[in-house]
């Protein structure tokens, strides 16, 4: 383990999470704000991070391509509730098998602001606002997420993407306040 990678791993995940803190302020999610990514500074997490850190996109991804699986992402995913994997489970159609269920609108308002905030981390001055889209639509074919999250989510990527940042958080305090979709 290089002790510069524990120093560049913290230095990236505590820029994510202010980022994402950040964003989440401006449209009045305060608590979700404060409170998140903290599982990324547990041992279970964050060691698996500094051995895998690259700088340029998740650990996550390095250790699943050396173990075909990352334990870091499957401690994350099951304890962030903005993340759509967190929403899988099995259908009570048993013929359905695993499905997405719908998030409520403050995880999903969330995941929007993880991925402008990871977007802006990894790509630097390369982001734009349409980055967080563009990341979308090369993982979408293999998203398992309920169909009407998939619509909000879509809808406000694409609107960050045409309208910007001030439109489109203008919109996600709009949900909020209704609360639903």
């Amino acid at each position: 383990m290089k002790l510069s990678n524990l120093w560049h791993h913290f230095y990236t995940i505590t820029e994510h999470k202010f980022l994402v803190m950040k964003n989440c302020f401006r449209v009045g999610l305060y608590r979700q704000g404060l409170l998140h990514d903290l599982s990324k500074y547990s041992p279970e997490e964050f060691w698996i991070g500094v051995r895998y850190y690259q700088g340029n996109r998740s650990p996550n991804a390095a250790e699943r391509e050396e173990k075909g699986f990352s334990t870091a992402w499957l401690h994350h995913k099951g304890r962030n509730k903005h993340h759509f994997e967190y929403w899988i489970d099995f259908s009570l159609d048993k013929s359905k098998g695993l499905v997405g269920h719908k998030m409520p609108v403050r995880y999903v308002a969330e995941m929007v602001m993880d991925r402008i905030a990871a977007c802006r981390v990894y790509k630097g001055s390369q982001y734009t606002d349409s980055s967080p889209l563009e990341y979308y639509r090369r993982e979408r074919p293999y998203i398992v997420m309920h169909p009407e999250t998939r619509k909000l989510l879509e809808r406000l990527l694409v609107m960050l993407s045409r309208e910007g940042e001030e439109k489109t958080f203008a919109c996600i305090r709009k949900l909020l306040k209704k609360g639903r979709y």
